[in-house]
């Protein structure tokens, strides 16, 4: 023993446990320092950024419709986008328990459904100009108010299916120039009209895929959802095979692993756009979509829009706009109800 800690009173010795008693610090309570960061400005930049990424994959895999099979395009575009995906979730450090699932059969409904849409959005590209595909695609969002009706049992108000209504006609407006009883003459095989049709029908699974999200997200994490999906897509995908894929040449070869990678990229774009917002900042921004897809239908593929389709497409974006809008202002009211409702005494 040292001889200066012999040289300690009694009494002085109980004051100095005393003082280290009173030094140790109290929990840190919560504050609004410690919760996520909230930059609106960088999620709407990186939403619209996911846009833009987007449409170029849709207007790279076009270039491909006409010499490839849809199913080796879902294939390529799907296992090509494991590259950022996973280049992303080991960058985030925790790859392992980011694909970690225990739900198996949710992550496959979501994969069936999910990879049928793509199978139904791509098709409706080989028929359609862009920007009518594209177009066709908005009521999915309204589609979605719909079922989470019917199987989430989520209460929709009148506004809300007002606007849905509303929106659909949208729909049918944008539809019309397809669904007139001429086209039909050739049967489903007359081009348009078999695309316009798949491009609904995509939507609906769009929807669907949605609604399975979620679902999954009560237990899953998003890189596990985004994981799955895309092996689900490639596996689905890759059992075309048998109906007679033919192999790309070299450059074909570069737009296919560029169009994976952007799809990739794009989700990667989108997932974190949500980490800097609310949802009801971000998602009006996903009808930026029109603005490149009305570019690239200029500029790449020589395409104009009919004001049928313009119409249709404004009156559907401002409905979906509306329902965003309802569904914060809801948001702000529950706020205001809890915080003005009398707290329950802590222990």
């Amino acid at each position: 023993m040292h001889p200066a800690q012999g040289l300690i009173a009694p009494n002085e010795a109980s004051r100095i446990r005393l003082t280290v008693v009173v030094c140790i610090p109290s929990p840190k309570r919560p504050t609004r320092d410690d919760a996520p960061p909230v930059k609106p400005l960088l999620g709407i930049s990186l939403k619209v950024l996911s846009a833009l990424v987007f449409t170029m994959m849709s207007a790279t895999l076009k270039t491909m419709m006409v010499r490839y099979p849809i199913g080796e395009v879902v294939f390529f575009r799907s296992a090509f986008a494991l590259l950022p995906l996973l280049v992303w979730l080991k960058w985030q450090g925790d790859l392992i328990n980011a694909v970690r699932t225990t739900n198996v059969v949710g992550h496959f409904k979501r994969g069936f459904i999910g990879t049928s849409g793509m199978y139904l959005g791509f098709a409706a590209l080989s028929y359609l100009p862009l920007h009518d595909a594209i177009a066709i695609g908005y009521a999915s969002p309204l589609i979605v108010v719909i079922l989470a009706a019917l199987l989430l049992n989520e209460k929709v108000r009148a506004y809300r299916w007002t606007a849905v209504g509303i929106g659909l006609v949208g729909v049918l407006i944008m539809l019309s120039p397809y669904l007139k009883l001429e086209t039909f003459s050739g049967g489903l095989a007359a081009g348009p009209t078999l695309g316009a049709l798949c491009a609904f029908a995509g939507a609906f699974c769009s929807a669907g895929a949605m609604i399975q999200v979620r679902r999954l997200t009560a237990t899953e994490k998003t890189g596990a959802i985004v994981f799955y999906f895309f092996i689900l897509a490639s596996a689905l995908s890759l059992c075309t095979i048998v109906f007679g894929w033919r192999m790309p040449d070299a450059q074909d070869w570069a737009l296919f692993v560029v169009a994976g990678i952007l799809g990739g990229i794009g989700q990667i774009l989108l997932t974190q756009s949500y980490r800097f917002a609310d949802t009801s900042v971000i998602a009006p921004f996903e009808y930026t979509t029109m603005i490149w897809a009305l570019l690239f239908g200029w500029f790449v593929f020589g395409d104009l829009p009919t004001a049928t389709v313009l119409t249709g497409a404004t009156i559907v974006a401002a409905t979906g706009l509306f329902i965003v809008w309802r569904e914060h202002q809801l948001g702000l009211l529950r706020t205001k109800e809890f915080q003005a409702a009398p707290q329950r005494p802590s222990v």
